[in-house]
């Protein structure tokens, strides 16, 4: 019944020599036994999905802070949008789609009510700052469960490298990087026109006669070339026209949605209200759950605590907290 064994010689007979192949994973930190059924990055795959923390990301904000819209990205589907990026440009590469899938569906559960505004004002004020790729890694190692999912070393480090100047280590979690940009580029766009923050008209023409006009033929243009180059170059790259228009489509993103735009009218706000929260915290560190870990400081602990918080859960915190309440008659 080694369904797994059957899975791995799979593995070695149909993925790339370059491919990271699950037989082969550097391992856990708490050596486990093999699943009879499923590989080890299956098995990682399966854990993330049961988590909490990622349960919670339906709740998280994206881009537009507490939505009254149905149809606006959250963390959540961002995750799940990045997660299927990647199985296509894995699959097509003869990767291992499912260390891919893994990393993708964990690579965000780390990030903080409000999106990067959010991040930004707990960078601001816990000492030694706050980057939500640090914190995922964190929810996967230490507190999710209080003890952590005990992931393999491949999938901790796509994780923990999927933004920032360190690549990961292996051609999957390098996968991650760009679907993690091919995704949010194209669904900020998407969110934005239906918010009516930007026009189809402001989209700088000469990224679109690149990408294309629509939603769908950007993502495929994106997604099409970087498989097309990769396995010309033997590495994870887009070729250098297509990444130049992604790069300035993003810094469009930048310029007109991320910044100063109606999107982030709210999001001064968003960064107090993380900041009294934490403030309050350390000084009723009583309000706090009990610690994961009694050797953790209390900021440390705050931290976890309000990094955890969805959007919805964080106003209902500081509202009980600093809003009076009307005298009953």
């Amino acid at each position: 019944m080694l369904l797994r064994v059957e899975a791995e010689k799979r593995e070695e007979a149909i993925l790339s020599p370059l491919a990271s192949l699950s037989s082969r994973t550097r391992g856990r930190q708490v050596p486990e036994e093999p699943c009879p059924i499923r590989t080890e990055y299956q098995r990682d795959r399966d854990r993330i999905i049961h988590s909490k923390a990622f349960r919670r990301l339906k709740h998280k904000t994206q881009v537009f802070i507490a939505p009254e819209g149905d149809h606006y990205r959250t963390r959540l589907t961002h995750t799940l949008e990045v997660a299927q990026i990647s199985r296509t440009i894995a699959r097509a590469l003869r990767l291992n789609e499912d260390l891919a899938e893994a990393i993708a569906l964990g690579h965000d559960l780390g990030h903080t009510p409000f999106g990067h505004s959010g991040e930004e004002a707990l960078n601001e004020v816990v000492p030694g700052g706050f980057k939500h790729n640090l914190q995922s890694l964190r929810v996967v190692e230490v507190l999710e469960g209080g003890r952590g999912l005990n992931l393999t070393w491949e999938v901790r480090d796509g994780i923990v490298h999927h933004t920032g100047p360190v690549k990961p280590q292996t051609l999957e979690g390098q996968i991650i990087c760009y679907a993690d940009r091919i995704a949010y580029i194209n669904h900020d766009i998407d969110d934005a026109l239906r918010a009516g923050i930007i026009t189809r008209e402001q989209l700088p023409v000469e990224c679109l006669k690149v990408l294309g006009d629509t939603h769908r033929q950007r993502i495929d243009t994106m997604v099409t070339d970087l498989i097309r180059y990769s396995w010309e170059q033997g590495r994870i790259a887009m070729s250098p026209a297509v990444q130049r228009a992604t790069d300035e489509l993003r810094a469009f993103l930048f310029q007109k949605v991320y910044i100063g735009s109606p999107a982030k009218t709210e999001e001064g706000k968003a960064k107090n209200l993380l900041k009294q929260l934490y403030y309050y915290y350390l000084e009723h560190p009583e309000a706090l759950p009990p610690p994961v870990h009694p050797q953790d400081d209390l900021p440390r602990r705050v931290c976890d605590y309000i990094a955890g918080m969805t959007d919805r859960f964080a106003i209902l915190q500081y509202t009980r907290i600093f809003v009076p309440t009307g005298f009953p008659s």
